[in-house]
């Protein structure tokens, strides 16, 4: 593939063999878990592309590597302009694996507020049982980030945009506070996605998908992604074939095919969340609006200046709202286009009110920024007009 290609061109098709296996078209799904040698020859040339580090060695067992997987990663490292990309069973995964492959007892971990919640948990009721000290700092402040290094801080890990709030890391001065030391960068990316931001052009060190949203794109499979610098993914790899976190062949193959209308998918999930966006912040039933592409967005700024899109999530509160919720669901019960549900990134429009999901204690939402009038809606790829006109309903009705 030409580098210079343009995004939907390599969405389809980068990472690909132009003549596949059998003359097919797509790339089969290699459905095996043990890949057999001709003879003794064979095993010896294999051992020593495996002990170069060679990223396209042949396969041995499915556990380490599969040939349906490594086009997946290919296409995603293209997309995201890195050198390599390694596919996990899930996003989280993907996280952990990196956390407990570049990080050891003793290191510093600095977390920016707003990672995902279970993230978050992971990094302060697992990696602190481990020895690694974690730091909290908040998303907009970067005195406190900078005081938070210290001779030990090994990572700096930080979500853009972030759920459910849609804030926006500015990344120039994190990648300059890291800067002081030997100090990783990760940016987790789900909700930009490389068509609205590619981290590593910022000079970040790592970028983290959950694929199963947006790169995926269907709702139908489960998988994450690392991409960044081959030697720093080679240490995740080897972490990977430790720790067995690897996606399946078929997951591999339906994230393929979502990958491939990318571009198309993302640009129109922006135009929708944009005019859902504006939509709502005019209407009187609604209290507040959270999209970095509205110019009362406290990142607006930083959006507009790093972002292609401002992405297909539309966060808000619903006016007017009663101390346990009431209106805020009877809200939800009454939209007819959206499915009722936690994810975000498909092609059909999902709505939940986070506060039903995140726990039955109010102290304990409330203490997490988590309000019991908020609404979280993932805008699909239908027509916004028809977005539009269901929410008007809705809200007309409550």
């Amino acid at each position: 593939m030409n580098k210079n290609h343009r995004f939907s061109t390599q969405a389809v098709h980068a990472g690909e063999e132009k003549r596949k296996p059998y003359g097919a078209l797509t790339t089969p799904i290699i459905q095996t878990s043990t890949y057999t040698f001709a003879d003794t020859a064979e095993i010896l040339d294999y051992m020593h592309s495996r002990a170069a580090d060679d990223p396209e060695a042949r396969d041995e067992y499915g556990r380490y590597s599969n040939p349906t997987q490594r086009v997946a990663e290919r296409k995603i490292a293209a997309l995201e302009g890195g050198e390599r990309a390694l596919l996990f069973a899930s996003g989280m995964c993907a996280i952990t694996t990196t956390m407990l492959a570049l990080l050891s007892s003793g290191d510093h971990l600095v977390m920016v507020s707003g990672v995902y919640r279970r993230t978050h948990e992971f990094a302060h009721s697992f990696l602190t049982r481990w020895g690694i000290e974690v730091t909290s700092v908040p998303i907009d402040d970067h005195t406190a980030l900078a005081a938070a290094i210290r001779p030990s801080t090994r990572m700096i890990l930080a979500e853009t945009p972030t759920n459910p709030y849609l804030r926006v890391m500015d990344l120039s001065p994190m990648v300059e506070v890291a800067g002081q030391g030997d100090i990783i960068t990760i940016i987790d990316s789900t909700f930009a996605t490389p068509i609205n931001l590619r981290p590593l052009e910022y000079d970040v060190d790592l970028v983290i998908h959950s694929a199963t949203k947006y790169l995926g794109g269907h709702n139908d499979l489960l998988a994450g992604a690392v991409v960044g610098p081959s030697e720093t993914l080679a240490r995740i790899e080897h972490a990977r074939g430790v720790l067995g976190g690897v996606s399946s062949p078929h997951d591999a193959y339906l994230l393929l095919r979502g990958l491939k209308t990318l571009d198309l998918r993302v640009r129109r999930q922006n135009e929708n969340g944009l005019r859902v966006a504006q939509f709502l912040e005019n209407h009187p039933a609604v209290r507040r609006v959270y999209y970095p592409g509205l110019p009362s967005h406290p990142d607006y700024e930083i959006a507009r200046r790093q972002m292609t899109g401002f992405g297909g999530v539309v966060s808000f509160e619903i006016e007017g709202q009663s101390e346990d919720g009431d209106k805020t669901s009877h809200f939800i019960d009454l939209v007819r286009l959206p499915y009722v549900g936690p994810t975000l990134g498909g092609v059909e429009s999902i709505i939940e009110q986070p506060a039903m999901l995140f726990s039955v204690d109010r102290d304990e939402r409330r203490e997490a920024g988590i309000k019991d009038n908020l609404v979280r809606y993932a805008l699909g790829i239908e027509d916004a007009d028809d977005l539009i006109a269901d929410l008007d309903q809705a809200l007309a009705g409550i």
